[in-house]
């Protein structure tokens, strides 16, 4: 009797076992990575309290699902040095990468992206839309790329009288979501979702809105009735206090001018407020997808935009300036095991922090490279200490550095810009000039970048295969009048 217990006893362990080694092998060991990108999505979501007219609930549910960060900047607030500084961990003052124009994979080698260290890890890396400012993806950096959006032929709605004022373009589409471009790439992630997988996965879902121009499905605009929208808080003397570089990064006399004249600014707001909300529309079916998927509670989620965006503030339209309405964008984690749901962060962090977090939430080893700081911390404890600011480079040597009460701009030039943000927090007053914030400027001028890299030439925003391609023409150019002129 004694030894039929024992063989049943050791048959249940044994089963047992079977049964844990088939579930190992079932879940992957690391978790998956949900790496959404937007593009040009400044901080007017719902749950910032930056405008209280926009329509953002699924961002907004995703904030509450994990932590959310109030003083997130962007590492530049220009595309193209943005993605090219959070997808290499490499700062644009490092690379030499400041603005769009240029091509990003001559200072940043395959080795050194993101994208590398996960296949390195293991696992397989998908990715569709936006991520890098250009669609050209370097081969051998991403398992799958879904590039087959298309999109091309939208058409304007007829209630619209134009596409917009001078450069800022806008207008309603006669179209459906479906016809939409981000649609298709956010259907591509839901497909990759449903999927199984045989090794972890990093999906990477570029979405382009709310970039320019602001044109979307004509019954977002109707979500915002332009007799109700507001115009952005501002000042008509705002630039009075401001140094001469500054005022040539807000160039008041273009963009602003024209939207004055044309009396049309609430229509480019109602317009921004539309593609905004197309675009949490987008956000809401991936988080859909994932939440009914098998991998909802072993999945990381990070979801930022690579810089904000100006709508008349500071007599300034989009991007390309070192304010706060320029820097700050959304971010938001979601981490299994790390993060709890409602988290607000108020600790001053830029983009940089997104590889190194990833490296560690995933178990993958940091690069020696990387330059940015881990937020695994304020992740598991949103108030813990933090002795960091946030650092957002605009072109060689001019810089904004971002902590909890102040931004400081310095210009390569010299030329200088303090706020107050407890006292205010759109940046009205100038207090560089004040002796008494003396003090206060060479702490802040401490977290600047010590290396200022030289610009990388600029009209060379083009692919490698272009470039190589380029090259054949020129050569075999040369060859063939090299033969006719003979020997």
């Amino acid at each position: 009797m004694k030894r039929r217990e024992f063989l049943l006893r050791s048959l249940a362990l044994w089963a047992g076992a079977r049964t844990g080694w088939a579930s190992a092998a079932a879940k992957p060991s690391k978790p998956n990575v949900l790496f959404i990108a937007v593009d040009d999505l400044n901080h007017w979501v719902g749950h910032l309290g930056r405008n209280p007219q926009t329509k953002t609930p699924n961002i907004d549910r995703l904030a509450q699902m994990g932590v959310t960060f109030t003083r997130a900047n962007c590492a530049a607030p220009v595309c193209n040095p943005s993605r090219a500084a959070l997808m290499s961990g490499l700062r644009a003052s490092t690379t030499g990468v400041y603005d769009n124009g240029q091509d990003w994979k001559l200072a940043i080698t395959k080795e050194q992206t993101l994208t590398t260290q996960f296949l390195k890890a293991g696992y397989h890396v998908f990715g569709a839309g936006k991520i890098y400012h250009s669609s050209d993806h370097r081969p051998g950096e991403w398992t799958e790329y879904f590039e087959k959006a298309g999109g091309g032929n939208l058409l304007r709605h007829p209630s619209a009288p134009d596409d917009g004022v001078g450069g800022i373009k806008f207008c309603p589409l006669d179209a459906r979501d479906e016809d939409m471009p981000d649609y298709k790439v956010v259907s591509y992630g839901i497909e990759k979702l449903t999927q199984k997988h045989d090794k972890p996965f990093f999906l990477a879902i570029g979405l382009v809105k709310p970039h320019m121009p602001f044109s979307v499905p004509k019954k977002y605009f109707d979500m915002f009735p332009l007799d109700s929208v507001q115009l952005p808080p501002h000042r008509e003397n705002d630039l009075d206090d401001v140094p001469a570089a500054g005022i040539k990064m807000a160039k008041p006399d273009g963009d602003h001018a024209l939207i004055l004249k044309s009396g049309r600014w609430k229509d480019a707001v109602q317009a921004y407020l539309a593609t905004i909300a197309f675009c949490d529309a987008q956000v809401g079916r991936l988080l859909d997808g994932l939440q009914e998927s098998a991998y909802r509670d072993n999945t990381i989620i990070c979801f930022w935009s690579d810089h904000g965006w100006h709508l008349g503030e500071k007599s300034h339209w989009r991007k390309f300036a070192l304010w706060e309405e320029a820097a700050r964008t959304v971010f938001i984690w979601s981490a299994p095991g790390v993060t709890k749901p409602g988290g607000v962060c108020a600790r001053p962090v830029d983009f940089m922090s997104i590889y190194p977090t990833l490296c560690t939430l995933t178990g993958l080893p940091r690069p020696a490279h990387v330059e940015g700081h881990d937020i695994r911390p304020l992740l598991a404890n949103p108030r813990a200490p933090w002795d960091h600011a946030a650092v957002t480079t605009f072109r060689k040597d001019n810089h904004s550095i971002r902590s909890e009460t102040w931004r400081y701009i310095r210009y390569a030039d010299g030329g200088e810009e303090l706020y107050n943000h407890d006292k205010d927090p759109y940046e009205w007053t100038n207090l560089a000039k004040d002796p008494q914030y003396a003090a206060v400027k060479v702490e802040l001028a401490g977290f600047a970048p010590k290396v200022n890299a030289p610009e990388l030439p600029r009209g060379t925003g083009i692919s490698e295969s272009k470039q190589g391609g380029a090259a054949r023409d020129k050569a075999a150019k040369k060859a063939k009048a090299k033969a006719k002129a003979g020997p």
